[in-house]
């Protein structure tokens, strides 16, 4: 793109997918400006510190990225070992932002709050192509500023949004109401949050990686704090799909996970509720008493809410995205990853060109460009962001040539099976052929997101 080199290329969101775009625009020779709303690189990942992934160290790094480390002497974590979130963060995402190169162009504690065109609403098409992007952003003193950048990368992620407790896609009701006994989403439950935890009666809701690892954390508190009550509740008829694929998860810390909770269910440890959707939730004294539509009910101390996260789009209310009405996706990517039909193993390589709005040169990566679908990877927006800097660079060969080998099994499906269990004709016909899903294991875990 020849404005590019005359006006730089924002990139919302400093996490691994964000700063593998600058990295990847950097050695296409394009400019990247990186706004993170937190205070370092790596914000959102730093509320789950505590949580170890499910892959291995060769799995979690860019490719550009790690050729721009090199050149700072940085010494690459010992492949085969599986990091925590804290580790990610301190001997990956802080030394890259540390880079000369990076450190220039990254701005912490700048929040986005607004991307549109220069001098045009989402209603004006003349000369829409060629008008430069303005990206207002405000500072952690209150003030805002707009950039003028040529392009947009928008890798900010969906942490700060989760889904709600109730059904049908709205809060329980009393939910606002009961905040004070709603903790986070992946609480450090033996650690920084201990004491909200320890002798309590907890009730996890959800029924994923979230979940597992915090239903798992509580047990190893519950035998150093025995007053600790763990109640599980899930919607479902079964937690067959938390447990995934065991002993044949092609990641094999992933299947240990869900052995793992298995056995605790079973052993009594945690008390499984399943088929309990929430209807409302209501303060009592020190506590909250979730009802379930069905009409049983619950006691808790504190609600650990571990029901998924959703793309917060008001920021990009003034551009004109193509979104897939399920999953709000861009709408030629949806299909492939409605959790309904496929799992993180399933989902077809994709780049720039199934990531394409009709705002031109505007992108939606990393988990944000799943939407509400769980099955998003890490390798995977590792690929999206080298497809889409090289076609923002022009390279559209490149840019379409996309590869990726993704891990066997569906733990992280969303839908009621698992992994290959999805028939051959609920798959989209114009999906191309991925590795099948009983291939080696080839990339890593943001699906605890």
């Amino acid at each position: 793109m020849e404005s590019a080199n005359q006006v730089p290329i924002a990139v919302i969101g400093a996490g691994p997918v964000g700063l593998a775009a600058a990295a990847h625009l950097l050695e296409r020779g394009l400019d990247p400006i990186v706004f993170e709303a937190g205070s370092t690189a790596g914000a959102a990942i730093e509320q789950w510190r505590h949580i170890r992934l499910f892959s291995p160290w060769r799995f979690n790094l860019d490719a550009a990225a790690v050729r721009l480390l090199e050149g700072t002497g940085w010494e690459s974590p010992r492949p085969t070992a599986l990091p925590y979130g804290g580790e990610l963060i301190e001997n990956y995402l802080t030394p890259l932002a540390n880079t000369p190169e990076i450190a220039s162009r990254l701005n912490t504690g700048a929040k986005v709050i607004a991307v549109t065109r220069q001098g045009l609403d989402k209603t004006h098409s003349r000369n829409r192509e060629t008008t430069p992007f303005v990206v207002r952003v405000e500072d952690q003193d209150g003030s805002v500023r707009d950039h003028v950048v040529a392009a947009v990368i928008d890798a900010s992620g969906t942490w700060s949004t989760r889904n709600p407790l109730g059904t049908s896609g709205l809060p329980a009701l009393g939910e606002a109401a009961a905040s004070k006994h709603i903790s986070a989403s992946l609480p450090d439950v033996v650690g920084r949050d201990r004491a909200a935890f320890a002798a309590r009666r907890v009730l996890v809701v959800g029924a994923g990686h979230s979940a597992a690892n915090t239903l798992i954390n509580l047990a190893a508190l519950v035998r150093e704090e025995p007053d600790t009550t763990i109640l599980w509740a899930v919607r479902g008829p079964s937690a067959e799909k938390v447990y995934g694929g065991e002993d044949s998860d092609g990641l094999p810390a992933r299947g240990q996970l869900g052995s793992r909770l298995r056995r605790l269910v079973e052993a009594g440890t945690i008390e499984l509720h399943t088929g309990f959707g929430i209807r409302s939730l209501n303060t009592v004294n020190n506590g909250v008493v979730i009802d379930a539509v069905d009409g049983r009910t619950l006691e808790a101390d504190i609600v650990v809410p571990c029901t998924g996260f959703r793309p917060d789009l008001d920021i990009l209310r003034e551009l004109r995205l193509d979104l897939d009405p399920a999953v709000e996706a861009p709408t030629q990517l949806g299909p492939l990853i409605d959790p309904e039909f496929h799992s993180c193993g399933t989902v077809a390589p994709h780049g720039a060109k199934m990531l394409a709005h009709p705002e031109k040169d505007f992108y939606i990566v990393g988990m944000k460009s799943y939407g509400r679908a769980p099955t998003f990877l890490l390798a995977t927006g590792y690929e999206q962001v080298r497809s889409v800097a090289a076609a923002l660079a022009g390279d559209h060969a490149a840019s379409d040539a996309v590869h990726l080998e993704l891990p066997e099994t569906g733990v992280c499906s969303a839908g009621a099976g698992t992994s290959c269990d999805a028939p051959s004709s609920a798959i989209p016909e114009a999906a191309e052929p991925a590795s099948s899903c009983c291939a080696p294991a080839a990339v890593t875990v943001a699906s605890l997101l």
